[in-house]
């Protein structure tokens, strides 16, 4: 495991990690991709982040560490999260799910009610999975992907590794660097308030929805951030994920489809630190808040941009969540024709680690050197990382995670949730409070 730390810590800063100690094993997660050494990989890459920044405070971090076990926990911590004793309902809408084509295998997230007006309308079937079934079993995969994307859904085809490797979008992805992080405009050295923490004074402006953003954002949050997370009352939202990501951050509407909002979303920009988002490529540009314009504003903004498929190719603009990638990537492929999907949503969480990592490294080099800086990352790129570090055994061995587990309050009632991941002697990571409520809070910053 400490080839592929290495690997990713060479990625962010070109140089060797400092140091660090990985425990554990990795049969804590089944099946042959090698996901908890990249769960370990990405805990500790931001544990190391985080311990750079407090250098810069004079505070020396001490040995970082991660634990293969606790670092699985941490990638399906929506599946652990418990309110109240009860677990979390199914994350999946009853549309959502997959379908056997005439030809092969297609999968439809329908977890959005515009997305299951899409598979209905590029289908041309009512709200029914019988229906929506009897539809796609007509049907090539690749028929049904297109009419239900055309339609403004989300669909994938089953694709084996080599079908993604020969795919334009495929070859576009393994032309990208699994982080991009580089300056887009000029901003004087900022210096950081006191703290003990890593992140503390640190404000970051958090538009994301479903998991890796959300992730991210819960681990600056943790390591001291003031994490302001921004929605919408009208969006739908899939709570049992919100739930989980929200640990430590403050919830806001702002209505971005109307001139006050985004007036409001200026004024919050103007004074953060970081901005983090997963909507869709170039919905934000589209209302004012291109690259150029962020930077104009906020000069020494660090900004971080989320997107499926990544920035290149003929899909860089298209929808996609963890386990559409997978389809399409190949990595849900199985010799028995079945999709065969990850044992968690490694791409979302994985992305989310990552993204958080690069988000530090960026703000020590805003500290350092100045500028103001763009940071981009991808599930597909994830992926790519991911099937690249090979494979190992199956075979899982049954895991408890009660000891890793603890109970916080929050505006749901009381959680029990997976305890923040990657230990940091100078400054443990922690969460200030549990998830509150959407829209509670004033779309405000702290003083």
């Amino acid at each position: 495991m400490r080839e592929i730390l290495d690997g990713v810590w060479r990625a962010l800063t070109g140089s060797r990690p400092g140091a660090v100690e990985l425990t554990g094993a990795e049969d804590v997660l089944p099946g042959p991709y090698r996901v908890a050494a990249a769960a370990t990989a990405s805990v500790a890459a931001a544990t190391l982040a985080a311990g750079e920044m407090l250098k810069l405070r004079g505070i020396e971090p001490g040995t970082v560490t991660a634990d293969t076990r606790h670092a699985a926990a941490a990638f399906h911590s929506e599946q652990l999260l418990r309110v109240d004793g009860v677990g979390a309902e199914s994350v999946w809408a009853p549309l959502s799910g997959n379908y056997r084509a005439a030809d092969g295998w297609v999968r439809l997230h329908c977890n959005y009610p515009r997305h299951e007006a899409g598979v209905c309308w590029g289908l041309g079937v009512p709200g029914s999975r019988s229906a929506v079934a009897k539809a796609v079993a007509g049907r090539s995969a690749r028929e049904v992907e297109h009419a239900v994307v055309s339609a403004g859904g989300a669909a994938a085809e089953l694709r084996s590794p080599e079908e993604w490797a020969a795919h334009p979008q495929g070859s576009a992805v393994a032309s990208l660097p699994l982080v991009s992080l580089e300056p887009v405009g000029a901003a004087p050295k900022r210096t950081l308030f006191y703290s003990d923490r890593p992140l503390g004074g640190v404000r970051v402006l958090e538009l994301t929805h479903v998991l890796a953003g959300p992730v991210a954002g819960r681990v600056l949050a943790a390591h001291g951030a003031d994490v302001l997370h921004i929605g919408a009352a009208h969006l739908p939202r899939v709570e049992a994920l919100v739930r989980d990501t929200g640990q430590g951050k403050r919830s806001a509407f702002v209505a971005l489809d109307t001139e006050g909002g985004r007036a409001r979303l200026k004024k919050l920009i103007s004074r953060a630190d970081v901005l983090v988002q997963s909507f869709r490529p170039g919905a934000l540009e589209r209302i004012g808040f291109g690259p150029a314009e962020l930077a104009a504003l906020r000069p020494g903004l660090v900004i971080a941009d989320l997107s499926a498929y990544g920035w290149e190719g003929p899909w860089a603009r298209r929808r996609g969540f963890d386990s559409l990638v997978q389809m399409s990537n190949g990595m849900a492929w199985d010799s028995s024709g079945e999709p065969s999907p990850l044992p968690v949503q490694a791409l979302d969480h994985g992305t989310g680690w990552l993204t958080a990592a690069a988000i530090m490294t960026a703000l020590r080099r805003q500290v350092t050197e100045g500028g103001t800086w763009r940071v981009r990352l991808s599930l597909a790129g994830t992926g790519r990382w991911l099937d690249s570090l090979g494979r190992k055994d199956s075979g899982a061995v049954e895991v408890d995670y009660s000891d890793l587990l603890e109970e916080a309050d929050s505006g749901y009632g009381r959680l029990t949730r997976v305890r923040m991941a990657g230990g940091l002697p100078g400054a443990e990571p922690h969460w200030d409070f549990g998830t509150r409520l959407p829209g509670v809070d004033k779309p405000t910053w702290n003083p």
